[in-house]
């Protein structure tokens, strides 16, 4: 055999050739080119970058579910470099696009004779409005170390992503659904980028964590992950699931010049309207300083023939117990919320709200029910737990505390609950983030430790925040502890391994309802702890929001 002929029945055998630095692998869809890149240590491995998932969400597509992307044979798909950010206030407007559907694959291998890798799939933050899962942000060079296929993506966001009417022109979830197609689009083509379709961890990180637990509890996801990582956000907390956000919809449509009624004429009025007038808008679509963070909030679809994400309250499912079941790791950093206190308290506008308006704004910042008896009762209570019986809110002393109850509200009690009901039924490993680097990842100085993101700092490169970490640098033994608990975990459901060199001394234990264990992970030493995180305040919160109450609705 000729090695001409034998390198063109590699090619067709294996769906792959390399050239340079660039490979092409075959696909159903057609040709993908990506292009080689190296980790931190300098080893190779290929990236493809900005492969359309979906069809481009534009027209009559805006505000629909969304279709899966058409074949383009025979041409071929250039990937070497990232997709456009979709639509969001950013200071980098040159990057966004409504076109923004598009997904990055990062392998070792992609020749199918090798052993298949599993698959991590990392949903970003950004509280459904704001966030990419581009490699200036989300950079592959400390996870490919490890023997894994690693996918990031970008869904829709704000009232492109999430606009909810409970009519059939605009259901919600979009931005939700958008994340079901990457795991369906992940079944049917990730093998021929060297990843097992049948060992998916599903990752995400605040409202990429809210997605991971809704994905949990969706029937849309059903077989499209087999393990499960939620870093501080949980969609179990104090807050309500409607089957509309009409209010929002109404306000997008003023602050756009359309009808709002009906309904029918506000869409089609909202469909005409170029992309960046939404990103112009956003700010006058929250309520306060771009509070509540969670403005766009998932909903419960009505049936209108569209295949739907949620067809009940998440709470109702999660109680039946007919839900996704697969291992969990779960956790939260130290000090969540202290970034968005600190600047809070440091407003002063926003302070003088807190001080002579607790019961107003309390409600918008923290996500429960506005006005009412119910509501103040609420307020006085959350008022006098965290500020005492003086009740005085000042910058810098109150900080702390009101750090404490943004955090509660907002991230550790949703979590609190999420691990509490799940527990009952899958294989759990809780964990405390409290490493202090020497970067956060809202360049914070005067930080009291990890915040909210800075695990990130670890798990990704982000050159516009730190420098590429080496060997040498301090960080380096965090990075390679996260990033092969990360690896053991989705490649034998549990974190553990004592013959890897970094994990040899961990001995991570499960989360059991009668033996609350979780990790702490902090500078100098990773140890074991009982009880449940922040357990006085997360009691107090079970108080004001008895589970009782809850379960009394169905």
């Amino acid at each position: 055999m000729s090695i001409t002929l034998g390198i063109f029945i590699f090619i067709m055998a294996t769906g792959c050739y390399a050239e340079d630095n660039t490979i092409t692998v075959d696909t159903t869809l057609g040709a993908i080119k990506g292009i080689e890149m190296e980790t931190r240590f300098g080893n190779k491995f290929w990236s493809f970058r900005g492969i359309r998932y979906a069809e481009p969400p534009l027209g009559e597509l805006r505000f629909k579910n969304p279709q899966p992307i058409k074949a383009w044979q025979p041409t071929i798909l250039d990937a070497t470099n990232d997709g456009p950010m979709c639509p969001q206030v950013t200071e980098h407007m040159d990057m966004l696009s409504e076109d923004c559907l598009h997904l990055n694959v990062y392998t070792k291998n992609v020749n199918s004779d090798q052993p298949l890798n599993p698959v991590i799939v990392f949903i970003h933050p950004g509280g459904f409005h704001r966030g990419t899962g581009i490699s200036v942000l989300m950079g592959p060079q400390y996870f490919m170390e490890r023997d894994i296929v690693l996918v990031t993506f970008n869904y829709r966001l704000g009232s492109l992503g999430f606009l909810a009417t409970d009519t059939e022109e605009a259901s919600g979830n979009m931005g939700l659904k958008d994340q079901v197609l990457v795991l369906r689009w992940i079944r049917e083509h990730i093998e021929k980028f060297g990843g097992d379709p049948n060992s998916v961890t599903l990752w995400g990180y605040s409202a990429g964590s809210f997605s991971v637990g809704l994905h949990i509890l969706s029937p849309m996801s059903k077989g499209l992950f087999h393990r499960a990582i939620m870093q501080s956000a949980s969609p179990l907390g104090h807050f309500t699931y409607e089957n509309n956000q009409m209010e929002l919809a109404e306000k997008q449509a003023k602050l756009l010049e359309c009808p709002v009624a009906p309904v029918s004429d506000m869409i089609k009025c909202l469909k005409e309207k170029p992309m960046l007038n939404f990103v112009n808008t956003a700010a006058g679509m929250f309520e306060s300083n771009w509070n509540p963070i969670y403005n766009w909030f998932p909903v419960v679809e009505s049936d209108f023939g569209q295949e739907r994400f949620l067809t009940e309250d998440p709470y109702k499912t999660m109680m039946s117990g007919n839900f996704n079941k697969v291992p969990l790791i779960i956790g939260l950093a130290e000090y969540e919320m202290y970034f968005f206190a600190y600047h809070t308290l440091l407003s002063d506008e926003q302070r003088q709200h807190f001080i002579s308006e607790f019961d107003k704004y309390a409600p918008i910042y923290f996500l429960y029910e506005r006005g009412g008896p119910k509501s103040s009762n609420i307020s006085q209570q959350l008022e006098s737990y965290y500020f005492g019986t003086s009740k005085q809110i000042e910058f810098p002393k109150s900080v702390g505390k009101f750090a404490e109850v943004y955090s509660d509200s907002l991230i550790c009690y949703a979590n609190y609950r999420f691990l509490q009901m799940i527990a009952e039924h899958v294989p759990v490993y809780n964990y405390l983030f409290k490493y202090k680097g020497r970067y956060n990842y809202f360049k914070l100085d005067d930080a009291l430790g990890a915040n909210h993101l800075d695990e990130l700092l670890y798990l990704f490169y982000s050159p516009l925040l730190t420098p590429i970490f080496t060997k040498n640098d301090p960080e380096n033994e965090i990075i390679e502890r996260l990033t092969r608990m990360w690896y053991e975990f989705a490649k034998n459901s549990d974190p553990n391994n004592q013959s890897d060199e970094y994990l040899k001394d961990l001995q991570w234990p499960l989360y059991r309802p009668n033996n609350k264990e979780y990790l702490e992970m902090g500078n100098n030493e990773v140890i074991v702890k009982t009880n449940d995180i922040f357990s006085e305040r997360m009691t107090f919160w079970d108080t004001i929001f008895p589970l009782q109450e809850v379960v009394g609705k169905f």
